[in-house]
C-alpha cells in the first residue's frame, strides 16, 4: 500500500480514472459541530490519497472537480454520513455512488455484521484495526501519525474488491434493482440528515 497526504487539495494532474473509493474523517458524527478534517480517496490500485481540509476552507478545485464529476463512480461504504458530510462542508453535489453499506444488507443477510471491517475480513482476508477511527483528526497535518494515515487509507483501498463482490451478490440474488432504488433515495436519506431527522420516519 502506497499513501500519498496533500494539503488541502489534490495535485494538479492526478488522473485516477473513472471509478474512485472515498471516505472522510472527521471530529465526530455530529454534522453541524464535528468538522470534516480528511478525504481519502483510492482508484482501486492499491495507491490511497489523502487531502487534509483546512480549519481555514481554502480552494480545492481539483478534489471539487472530481467529486462532481457525474462520469466518475463514487464507492463508499456508509454514503449517507460521507455524501452527507462533503457537501455540507464543501457544498458538493455528489452522484453516480455505489454503497458498500447498502448492499451488504441487501445480500448478506446471513449475517448482522456490515462494517467495513466485517466486508474486508470476508472478501479480501484482511484484519482491520479500527481503533484510530476515534482519535483527532484535526492535527497538523505533519502531526497526523503514522497509524492514523494507515487507517485512514484501509477505509479506501479495499472497496474496489468489495464493490464487485457485493455486486456480483445483488445480481445473484435478483436485488440489484432495488439496491439502486434505495440509492436514489439517499440524496431525500441525506437531506432528512441534514435536518436533523435522524430517526426512521417509515417505522410506526
Amino acid at each position: 500500500m502506497s499513501i500519498h497526504l496533500y494539503k488541502h487539495d489534490l495535485p494538479d494532474g492526478l488522473d485516477l480514472g473513472t471509478s474512485v473509493a472515498i471516505d472522510t474523517e472527521t471530529m465526530g458524527l455530529n454534522l453541524r459541530r464535528d468538522r470534516l478534517c480528511l478525504v481519502q480517496i483510492s482508484s482501486g490500485d492499491g495507491q490511497a490519497h489523502l487531502v487534509q481540509i483546512a480549519a481555514e476552507m481554502q480552494p480545492c478545485p481539483n478534489l471539487e472537480a472530481l467529486l462532481a464529476d457525474k462520469g466518475v463512480e463514487k464507492l463508499f461504504h456508509f454514503a449517507r454520513f460521507d455524501v452527507a458530510v462533503i457537501n455540507f462542508y464543501l457544498g458538493i453535489e455528489i452522484e453516480n455512488i455505489f454503497c458498500t453499506k447498502i448492499a451488504s444488507k441487501l445480500v448478506r443477510t446471513y449475517t448482522d455484521a456490515h462494517g467495513l471491517k466485517n466486508l474486508v475480513q470476508e472478501f479480501c482476508n484482511k484484519s482491520l484495526d479500527k481503533r484510530q477511527g476515534s482519535s483527532d483528526w484535526n492535527k497538523d497535518i505533519n502531526e497526523l501519525s503514522d497509524k492514523q494515515l494507515e487507517y485512514a487509507a484501509n477505509d479506501v483501498i479495499y472497496l474496489h474488491k468489495i464493490k464487485l463482490e457485493l455486486e456480483k451478490m445483488l445480481i445473484r440474488e435478483k436485488r440489484i434493482d432495488i439496491f439502486n432504488e434505495c440509492l436514489n433515495f439517499l440524496d431525500t436519506r441525506v437531506e432528512l440528515d441534514q435536518k436533523g431527522f435522524k430517526e426512521d420516519i417509515f417505522e410506526h
